[in-house]
């Protein structure tokens, strides 16, 4: 199936030496499996290599920001480019190192103009974690259009992209954001609370669909039973081995 004939596209993105393309494989493996239908899949990077063909490996757009000014920490924000490759229709966005446990349908059938998570840590707050985000192709050129022209007073009010993403989109009326518990935190939602930790492995929470891996633990670290941080501990997540794989 090509870009132009598809409807739905999964996106991620893969930039520099963090992630593998082992990371990229295993995701399309779990779309696969758990996504009915058909779908394109789109990996933005900058190094094809090692990446199966089912994948279409295109160039992440440029930021266009000033000379000297590193694009690390808003380069998502490249996926609202009005003309995206000549990609049409509805693409939702996934972390290369998310875990995909459930259904996904319900992310494509959910109404709303812009979908994402909702943060975690601090729910009051109207910031989304963009982990996992849905839109419409080519529908918000303005997100990324604003932010050129405007990047020296977005970056001292918005830590990342995904704050000012948030912020943006919310001033729109267009940010609405997936059920809880379709999206949790491998951080906060699956590891046993201390100290039921040292004698219970974290788990997938009731009705997940995909899990996410920020902060502390990438999904080989969960797997082997590691966190990076220190005086920390989990048992293994074994329940990542039959999930996470190609």
């Amino acid at each position: 199936m090509t870009a132009q004939s598809a409807q739905r596209h999964i996106i991620c993105m893969k930039w520099g030496t963090k992630y593998g393309p082992e990371y990229v494989n295993r995701l399309y493996a779990m779309v696969r499996r758990h996504l009915t239908g058909d779908f394109n899949m789109v990996c933005l990077t900058d190094d094809a290599h090692g990446i199966r063909s089912e994948v279409q490996c295109l160039p992440i757009p440029a930021l266009d920001l000033p000379p000297g000014i590193p694009e690390r920490g808003w380069t998502k924000l490249a996926s609202f480019a009005q003309d995206l490759h000549g990609l049409r229709g509805t693409a939702l966005f996934l972390d290369v190192d998310v875990v995909i446990v459930g259904n996904m349908d319900g992310f494509f059938e959910a109404p709303g103009d812009f979908m994402i998570i909702h943060d975690y840590k601090r729910p009051w707050r109207i910031t989304g974690n963009s982990s996992v985000y849905r839109y419409e192709l080519g529908a918000h050129p303005d997100v990324l259009a604003y932010f050129r022209n405007n990047f020296d007073s977005i970056r001292k009010q918005f830590r990342n992209e995904q704050a000012y993403l948030s912020d943006f989109l919310h001033r729109q009326g267009k940010l609405a954001y997936w059920p809880a518990e379709w999206c949790p935190s491998f951080k906060y939602h699956s590891i046993p609370a201390w100290p039921t930790n040292y004698w219970t492995a974290p788990f997938i929470p009731k009705d997940a669909r995909i899990v996410i891996f920020h902060g502390e633990c990438n999904p080989p670290d969960a797997l082997a039973g590691k966190r990076n941080r220190k005086f920390r501990f989990i048992k293994p997540a074994l329940w990542v081995a039959d999930h996470w794989k190609e």
